[in-house]
């Protein structure tokens, strides 16, 4: 799991390769750095403020408990950033950027897997929910949801832990990738861990698909049964609802697709010697930059949906500003306080 590669030279010591083949450009020393910074001081705002709120309501159901997760993977993952901002900008000691190399880089990858197998299991209990609203749950079901909660914090820990142990090369000079400071096993563990990854992300995706394909049809179906009816008020928000299925679609391509196109030929550009020329190598790097930061959004958007498809999370933000009823109205297309039922 290979977030921040390639660090400077100190002075004098570049050769004609490592110039013309060097990734410190103002891209990624300056433009990345200071998106980083922004989407760390918003994403740390709205965390914030996403824990203040799921952490006092009580995990009441399935969808609750998976956004919980998702909070507390999207606070690991805003943290992380300030270590790449320090990393890229070259303001780091070594030291800190083997930190980042062998730990920060690793739980970014980790939180971003977790927050893409919770929409997956968000998914499908929204499907249920849509397809057979009448199935309520019990505290059997709940405590058989948070070990399941447990089981992939686990699995995905266990997953990445070879990464952090495998990293135990030291610099050998103050310019070095990642990749350098890993093993020959360590190389091998990435290259597996990248292909597993790739695994979960479209199996969650095609999961995601197929699941708001369903609840989009269901509730194209009950709009149609409540087409006839006289200017039926509870046709409105069925139809926003509707378009709101669809925002988690979107966050999904905007944040992840792109990233997961690029990273395969990125990792093999990184683990297998000669596959590349330097030009491409840096094509990749850049590549994949662009879509990392793409993926990094993700952090920033989730707190938005807990807002729009969780009417839990509104009430109780609502409540706790004490805002009147209906505030918002107009972006929720609903009354915070009289949601008959939690969608997403």
């Amino acid at each position: 799991m290979d977030r921040n590669t390639t660090f400077p030279l100190s002075p004098g010591n570049h050769s004609h390769m490592n110039s013309t083949c060097s990734r410190d450009n103002v891209a990624k020393t300056v433009l990345f750095p200071v998106l980083y910074s922004l989407l760390f001081l918003v994403g740390l705002t709205l965390n914030a403020v996403a824990v203040w709120v799921f952490f006092r309501l009580p995990s009441k159901s399935h969808f609750i408990i998976y956004l919980k997760n998702i909070v507390v993977a999207d606070v690991i993952m805003t943290f992380t950033f300030p270590f790449k901002v320090l990393s890229d900008s070259n303001a780091a000691s070594t030291g800190l950027r083997v930190f980042v190399c062998r730990v920060s880089s690793v739980l970014f990858y980790l939180t971003m897997y977790i927050s893409i197998l919770f929409f997956g299991l968000i998914s499908i209990d929204r499907c249920r929910k849509t397809l057979n609203p009448f199935r309520g749950t019990n505290t059997a079901r709940l405590v058989r949801r948070k070990i399941l909660s447990g089981i992939i914090w686990t699995l995905l820990l266990l997953l990445c832990l070879p990464n952090v142990i495998l990293t135990k090369k030291l610099p050998k000079s103050h310019y070095f990738k990642c990749s350098d400071l890993k093993t020959q096993a360590g190389l091998y563990w990435h290259e597996v861990v990248n292909y597993v990854c790739q695994v979960i992300f479209w199996g969650n995706l095609a999961t995601v698909i197929v699941c708001y394909t369903l609840i989009s049809k269901e509730l194209v179906r009950s709009y149609h049964r409540t087409k006839s009816h006289k200017q039926n008020k509870s046709n409105r928000p069925k139809r926003k609802m509707n378009a709101r299925v669809f925002l988690v679609l979107a966050v999904f391509v905007l944040c992840f697709v792109p990233f997961h196109f690029a990273r395969v030929p990125y990792t093999i550009s990184q683990t297998r010697v000669g596959t590349f020329d330097c030009k491409q190598k840096l094509s990749l790097f850049q590549l994949k930059e662009i879509t990392l930061f793409m993926s990094s959004l993700n952090s920033v958007l989730d707190p938005l949906i807990y807002f729009f498809l969780c009417k839990s999370f509104r009430t109780k933000l609502f409540k706790s500003l004490r805002l009147q009823p209906g505030t918002c109205s107009l972006l929720t297309g609903r009354s915070s306080y009289t949601d008959t039922s939690e969608t997403m």
